[in-house]
């Protein structure tokens, strides 16, 4: 009896990323790519729309996150998940401790095809709840591991860095991106500020802007400025708004 194809989801927003993967596809037989995006808004949308069987899904993307995209989505209702991200211990740890799977960029054909292998058997065998419950221990693991760290983990150049919380003076928005400005450097992280927030200690770390966290131990002085904003005096001499609307982020020093 013929099987009807496998209809799977791209989302990720490289370019060479999602190119990689039409190519790979392109030579299994039983799959049809159905849609691709680009941000985690658009996969949301995607994903209601066709109610994909699999869905390659980057781990780092703008708008929503992969794993906000889950957290939207709903575990009970995701499709069968394969993520993509680039070396970050957090997230390989979590899907090796729960034995879910990934690539690794950059992937290669035999990496991809071990992975398909894995999720065609799954989606024929009908064995969804296994899925349910490994993307379940993914997030759980991933939640507590990032709620508040101790050290972040940055590119520099062709390496990465695992920089202390506590050495980053403030945090400014750049986009997707943001960056951080560190006693030993500045360094761009693809996050959003909220996400960024969520990692950082609260006692030490507060938002001031829609663009900015501060250091509490690296802030010097506060000073008025015009329309019920302020002026924050950082040790390194940057001048950054405090708006109104986060006032209260810094009561402490009032």
């Amino acid at each position: 009896m013929h099987k009807p194809p496998i209809r799977v989801l791209i989302a990720d927003d490289e370019t060479s990323a999602r190119r990689r993967l039409l190519q790979f596809l392109a030579d299994e037989p039983d799959v049809s790519v159905i849609a691709e995006c680009r941000d985690g808004r658009a996969t949301c949308l995607a994903i209601e729309q066709h109610a994909p069987d699999l869905v390659f899904l980057d781990v780092e993307m703008p708008e929503y996150s992969g794993l906000e995209v889950v957290e939207k989505i709903g575990i009970e209702r995701m499709p069968s998940t394969i993520f993509a991200t680039a070396y970050d211990h957090y997230a390989v740890s979590a899907f090796d401790a729960n034995a879910m799977d990934y690539l690794l960029k950059p992937f290669d054909r035999p990496r991809f095809a071990r992975a398909m292998a894995k999720a065609r058997t799954r989606l024929r065998s009908g064995h969804a709840g296994e899925a349910q419950a490994e993307l379940a221990g993914v997030m759980h693991k991933l939640a507590s591991a990032r709620s508040i760290s101790d050290r972040i983990l940055v590119r520099a150049g062709q390496s990465q860095l695992l920089i202390k919380a506590s050495d980053i003076m403030y945090v400014t928005a750049e986009g997707n991106y943001v960056r951080l400005h560190g006693k030993e450097g500045q360094y761009q992280l693809r996050e959003t500020m909220v996400g960024m927030l969520d990692r950082l200690a609260p006692a030490q770390f507060r938002r001031i802007h829609r663009s900015h966290i501060v250091n509490l131990d690296h802030v010097r002085k506060i000073l008025p400025w015009f329309g019920g904003d302020s002026l924050v005096m950082m040790a390194d001499g940057c001048r950054l708004t405090l708006s109104r609307n986060y006032r209260e982020a810094l009561q402490d020093f009032a």
